[in-house]
């Protein structure tokens, strides 16, 4: 059997890895009883950024969580590629949990806080709104992918490349057949899925219209990623909008936040 070369990828259901660790310690730490020396603490920083989300009041990586901005309109936008200028906010919580939040006043008064200022607007589709751009930032990913020849469609070759090893990620659209599916999961574990930590492929929470739409091409049930790279991508862009769909969002497993930074100023 042939085995993959590269590295295996994270299981979207453990934390995120930190950057700088390696064997589960970090590369360069000091022994117990020593405090970082803060070029290590600012190091750190840099590679793994974290934030805290404002409403469940736990960090994690930047990449994991949704950030929120307020406008020069005064009103309350998502910044899922956390670009916008301005001051900004982070949540992790799904959609069903932030429009409680949203129904009850919690929101508002925690980006309140965050933003430090009371004039703002909320609109009541917040949530859909981050839905549909989690949705856009995530297909537009497949879609580049597919551009730049690292996402392969196809069952017969996927099939074909996930029993040679060469399969990174495997993807179903929502609404793939359970047999598809199972044919396909079972190609990849006899290249060597569970290797790169896998038994199955990822669904992607869009039905194969919407897929074929994104990459641009025709009737698009089952891809593959071929690509160590691209399939973290992939992976980091899916998981993120699975989880504010679904949960978990992923955050509960952060460290515990201390003290009351919950926005940041870019």
């Amino acid at each position: 059997m042939r085995k993959p070369r590269n590295e295996p990828l994270a299981d979207p259901s453990s934390p995120l890895p930190s950057a700088g660790r390696a064997g589960g310690e970090l590369v360069g730490a000091p022994s117990d009883g020593d405090e970082p020396s803060p070029d290590l603490s600012r190091q750190r920083e840099r590679d793994d950024p974290q934030r805290t989300c404002i409403l469940s009041r736990r960090t994690a990586d930047k990449a994991a969580l949704i950030r929120l901005v307020l406008g020069p309109d005064g009103q309350v936008h998502p910044d899922v590629r956390a670009k916008a200028p301005g001051r900004g906010a982070w949540i992790g919580v799904t959609r069903a949990e932030l429009e409680t939040a949203l129904a009850k006043g919690k929101l508002k008064g925690a980006l309140a806080r965050a933003f430090r200022t009371q004039a703002m607007e909320i609109a009541p589709d917040l949530p859909e709104r981050i839905e549909q751009a989690l949705s856009r930032a995530a297909l537009d990913r497949l879609g580049m992918e597919a551009r730049s020849g690292t996402l392969i469609n196809g069952a017969d070759r996927v099939e074909q490349a996930a029993r040679m090893g060469k399969v990174r990620l495997l993807l179903h659209a929502a609404d793939a057949g359970s047999d598809g599916r199972r044919k396909l999961d079972q190609a990849w574990r006899v290249g060597g899925s569970e290797e790169i930590g896998h038994r199955h492929g990822l669904e992607i929470p869009a039905s194969r219209t919407i897929l074929s739409m994104a990459l641009g091409r025709e009737n698009v049930v089952h891809a593959a990623l071929t690509d160590q790279g691209a399939a973290a991508r992939v992976l980091a862009a899916l998981t993120r909008w699975r989880a504010f769909i679904v949960g978990p969002a992923g955050l509960g497993r952060g460290d515990d936040a201390v003290g009351h930074g919950t926005a940041d100023d870019e």
